[in-house]
C-alpha cells in the first residue's frame, strides 16, 4: 500500500493507493464519526463494486445507505444532486453521516458537492474508480455540477477526509476511459515534472496495457504533484490554476459538442495540444517539444485535432471558463515542458492559427 498526504493543517488527509483497497473497511473506520454512511455510486460502477464495499462495511458494524444515480457527464446536474438529497433526507441522515463517492469524476464531483451543502456540510470519502479520478479529480476538494452554459460552474471547495484509490479496479475500465485518465497524467508532467513526462514517454505502452506497477507509480506521482499544489493553494488563487492546462480549450469542447459527447480527458488531451501550439506561437516552446507533446497524447489514444466550431463560437464558449477575469480569457500555457504559466494576452490571430492547425504527430 502506497500513501500520499495532502497537508492542510487540521484538514490534512491521506490518499491510500493499492490493490484491493476499496473494500478494506479498516481504511474507512478511522474517518467515520458515526457508524453510518451513504455510498453514492452510478448504475455502471454500482453493479461491480457497490456490493463488496457494502458487505465489508456492514461486517465492520457500519450501517450503509446505497444511493445509485445515472451514469455520465450529462447527468452531473441539479436533478441528480436532488436525487442524492432526497435519499439522504428520506433516510434521516445526520451531520455525522459520512458520504462515500464510489465512481469516477462525475460521481466524485457531485457527491462532494452534496457533502458540501447537505446540512451545511458533512464529511465524505473519495473512492475513485477511474484513472482520471484517481490522479486528479478525487484529490483537492473541488466539487461541482455543470450548467448548460459551462462545466463545473456551480460548486464549492470541500475537502474529503480520505481518498482510497484501488488500482486493481482499473482492470475493468473501458479503454476509452483509460485514455481519458492518461490525459490528466500527462498534464502533470507538462506543468511541473519534466522527468515524469520523459518517464511517460518511456512507459506509455505499459500504461496502456494496464501494467500494475507502472499504473501505481503513475497514480502516486500524480497524487504527489497535486497534493503539493493543493497544500499551498487550496482555493486556486495562485499556482493551483496551473492544474488547468488544456482545460480552457477542453471545457469549451465539452460544452460546444454537448456534455458527454467527448469524455473530459479526451477534451483535455486536445486542449493540451492546443495550449502547446499557442505556447509555440508566443515564442516559448520549441517546435520539437510541441511534436513530443502531440505524439504522447496520440500514443495515449487521445484525439489531437480540435472540433471546427469557428473562432467566434470558440471565444464565446471559452468566455464561460472560471479563469476569465475582467472579461479577458486567461490560458494556462507552457514556458517549457515541466513549467507552466498563466497568460491573458493571447490574441484572436494566435487563437485562429492555433485552432486551424491540424494534427502533425505522424
Amino acid at each position: 500500500m502506497l500513501s500520499v498526504t495532502v497537508g492542510l493543517g487540521s484538514r490534512t488527509y491521506p490518499i491510500h493507493i493499492g490493490e484491493g483497497s476499496f473494500a478494506d473497511a479498516s481504511l474507512y473506520l478511522p474517518h467515520l464519526p458515526q457508524r453510518r454512511v451513504a455510498i453514492v455510486t452510478n448504475d455502471v460502477v454500482g453493479p461491480m463494486y457497490l456490493d463488496p464495499l457494502q458487505r465489508a462495511l456492514e461486517a465492520a458494524g457500519v450501517e450503509v445507505l446505497p444511493v445509485v444515480v445515472p451514469d455520465g457527464e450529462a447527468n452531473k446536474n441539479w436533478q441528480t444532486l436532488n436525487r442524492i438529497f432526497d435519499a439522504l433526507l428520506g433516510a434521516r441522515c445526520e451531520r455525522k453521516t459520512t458520504l462515500i463517492a464510489l465512481g469516477g469524476g462525475v460521481v466524485g464531483d457531485i457527491t462532494g458537492f452534496a457533502a458540501a451543502t447537505y446540512l451545511r456540510g458533512v464529511r465524505y470519502i473519495q473512492v475513485p474508480t477511474t484513472l482520471l479520478a484517481q490522479v486528479d479529480s478525487s484529490v483537492g476538494g473541488k466539487t461541482a455540477i455543470n450548467h448548460p452554459l459551462g462545466k463545473n460552474m456551480i460548486g464549492a471547495f470541500h475537502q474529503p477526509v480520505a481518498v482510497i484509490a484501488d488500482t486493481a479496479v482499473l482492470d475493468t475500465l473501458p479503454a476509452r476511459e483509460l485514455s481519458a485518465g492518461l490525459a490528466e497524467v500527462i498534464k502533470y508532467g507538462l506543468i511541473m515534472d519534466a522527468p515524469f513526462f520523459q518517464w511517460l514517454e518511456e512507459n506509455m505502452e505499459r500504461l496502456m496495457a494496464r501494467h500494475r506497477a507502472a499504473m501505481a507509480e503513475a497514480v502516486k506521482r500524480c497524487c504527489e504533484c497535486k497534493a503539493a499544489v493543493v497544500a499551498v493553494d487550496e482555493r486556486e488563487t495562485g499556482p493551483r490554476a496551473m492544474l488547468n492546462l488544456g482545460h480552457t480549450f477542453g471545457h469549451a469542447i465539452e460544452a460546444g459538442l454537448g456534455f458527454g459527447t467527448w469524455l473530459h480527458g479526451e477534451a483535455v488531451g486536445t486542449g493540451m495540444v492546443l495550449a502547446a501550439r499557442a505556447s509555440r506561437e508566443l515564442g516559448h516552446l520549441e517546435e520539437a517539444d510541441v511534436r513530443r507533446i502531440e505524439r504522447l497524447v496520440a500514443r495515449a489514444g487521445l484525439p489531437v485535432t480540435a472540433p471546427r466550431f469557428g473562432l467566434d463560437r470558440w471565444i464565446d464558449l471559452m468566455g464561460h471558463d472560471k479563469k476569465v477575469e475582467g472579461g479577458k480569457l486567461r490560458f494556462i500555457l507552457l514556458e517549457r515542458i515541466g513549467a507552466a504559466y498563466l497568460d491573458d494576452s493571447v490574441s484572436r490571430d494566435v487563437l485562429e492559427r492555433v485552432l486551424a492547425a491540424r494534427a502533425a504527430h505522424a
